[in-house]
């Protein structure tokens, strides 16, 4: 998934490069283009056009409008949160609670912080999914570099919702507000948080995600995970996606790990 990611990425960054090069000015990205700009997963289902750059504003007044710029390329939106935010370059989901960060990702091109990305699609995509882009949100911004200050996983999502809470009625603040109960940290991939999901719609207790099994370790020192986990039971789930099959290396680190834990009960 990294590589898929990485290619949208860069494939994106040169589409709105050249729109605000024909703009002839800097211009700010939300919604799923922001997602894109920084390598989050886009949502399975969307009423959005993902195959459009959009575009976002503090008011109608300060629309994207430019010869060039038609609507089969740019898709403009408000979000009156911004008030008037400068394109600086702030750290995603770092500043203070009330102020919009944006994210420089070249000269021209900004991007919404992923905060408010997840804020904005609220009213794009149903609510499951919603919940799903939350847990991909908290892993993005705990991966990212301006994280290194030490913010974990757990961390971030407990900002998440405070900045949600913080942020003034928008449509979708409820529904977010709803999903924020229900998003985790230590998720690796949107297959997991279905299956999470999954789980609980059929009457499962909560789950622990990401969970490092205590005192188990590789051969390598590396500290043995689960993707989801009841460690009062003893009972563990694995997402294995394709390349737990197809790459061999992958293969044999799932074998060791299961054989270990299989072994301990």
């Amino acid at each position: 998934m990294g590589d898929v990611l990485k290619q949208v990425r860069h494939d994106t960054i040169q589409r709105c490069t050249d729109a605000a090069e024909r703009a002839g000015h800097k211009l700010l990205f939300g919604m799923t283009t922001s997602l894109a700009l920084q390598s989050v997963p886009l949502p399975d289902t969307c009423t959005l056009d993902t195959t459009l750059l959009h575009t976002v504003s503090s008011s109608h007044g300060k629309r994207v409008r430019k010869r060039g710029l038609t609507p089969d390329i740019i898709q403009p939106h408000v979000w009156r949160i911004l008030d008037g935010a400068p394109l600086d370059a702030a750290p995603p989901g770092t500043a203070p609670l009330g102020t919009v960060p944006l994210v420089r990702i070249t000269s021209r091109v900004y991007a919404l912080d992923l905060f408010h990305t997840w804020a904005q699609l609220a009213s794009y995509v149903p609510f499951e999914s919603l919940i799903v882009l939350g847990d991909s949100t908290i892993r993005a911004v705990a991966s990212q570099p301006t994280s290194a200050r030490g913010r974990s996983p757990v961390e971030v999502r407990r900002d998440l919702l405070a900045s949600i809470a913080a942020m003034p009625k928008f449509n979708g603040k409820t529904a977010c507000l709803r999903a924020g109960t229900l998003i985790a940290a230590n998720v690796d991939s949107p297959k997991e948080s279905e299956c999470r999901l999954l789980l609980r719609r059929h009457g499962l207790p909560k789950v622990e995600t990401g969970y490092t099994v205590p005192e188990a370790r590789f051969r390598s020192g590396a500290a043995m995970t689960l993707d989801l986990a009841w460690p009062q039971w003893r009972v563990a789930v694995e997402y294995d996606g394709d390349h737990h099959r197809t790459d061999r290396k992958q293969w044999r680190r799932d074998q060791e790990k299961r054989e270990y834990l299989r072994s301990r009960g």
